[in-house]
């Protein structure tokens, strides 16, 4: 009536435990992975049929999204920064040209001296406005060696057209044509005396004696001694203390 059961022999037991283990683990290695239920829920099932294939479909799953992550990063992360551009300078302008001195300047800046005498290059020199006697002497060449020349002024400024007469006494005044007949000798005459002789007169310093061969440029000649008041800066009280000193 009542069915007697009977204690498993342990040789049954351990088949029947091994039966269950080997189940398991077919059961487990049907069950895909994470990857592959992703590849075979988004793949074609033509490309998973076999387990071979989802092994290979889901490699190239796996390599696809590391290219796409790496791609990613060195857009967001690897690009080198733009290139920085010099600022644009203004170009630098061209400065004008400068204009070469006209003759007629130069002529005006220079003056003509006639250094005669004991000097290496007796004759006409040319020196810068505002030049001294010491300047027309080294034009010349310079004195000769034992030339006394204490007589001479080396500091003085030199106007154009006068003589330096280095070592050798000036020589006398030459009468013109027209001479005063009551000129006593020795007077000094207006007409040919060089700046440096009307600097030796009375009250006659370097700004008179420019200003008095001046006017004899600008006129042609002396033909009075009163003409001598028309010269800037002689007066009356000059003029007395010179009449007697000059001729024409």
């Amino acid at each position: 009536m009542f069915e007697q059961t009977f204690p498993q022999a342990p040789e049954s037991q351990a088949r029947n435990r091994l039966r269950q283990l080997a189940d398991q683990a077919l059961a487990v290695e049907r069950e895909p992975p994470l990857v592959g239920r992703l590849v075979e829920r988004w793949v074609p099932p033509a490309l998973t049929r076999s387990p071979a294939r989802r092994r290979l479909t889901a490699l190239i799953a796996v390599l696809a999204a590391v290219v796409v992550l790496v791609g990613g990063s060195v857009l967001l992360l690897g690009g080198s920064p733009p290139a920085e551009q010099a600022p644009l300078l203004p170009a630098a302008r061209d400065s004008p040209p400068t204009a070469a001195a006209s003759p007629s300047k130069a002529a005006e800046s220079s003056l003509v001296v006639s250094v005669v005498g004991k000097v290496r290059s007796p004759g006409l020199v040319t020196v810068p406005s505002g030049a001294r006697v010491a300047d027309a002497l080294s034009a010349a060449g310079g004195a000769l060696d034992g030339t006394d020349i204490t007589a001479l002024n080396l500091a003085r400024k030199l106007t154009d057209g006068e003589q330096l007469n280095v070592g050798v006494a000036a020589p006398p005044p030459t009468a013109p044509q027209q001479a005063d007949a009551s000129a006593a000798p020795g007077k000094l005459n207006l007409n040919t005396a060089s700046a440096e002789q009307l600097d030796s007169l009375p009250g006659v310093g370097e700004v008179t004696a420019k200003r008095i061969i001046d006017w004899r440029t600008q006129h042609g000649s002396f033909s009075s001694v009163d003409q001598l008041q028309e010269v800037d800066g002689i007066g009356a009280t000059k003029f007395s203390r010179l009449r007697d000193q000059v001729t024409v």
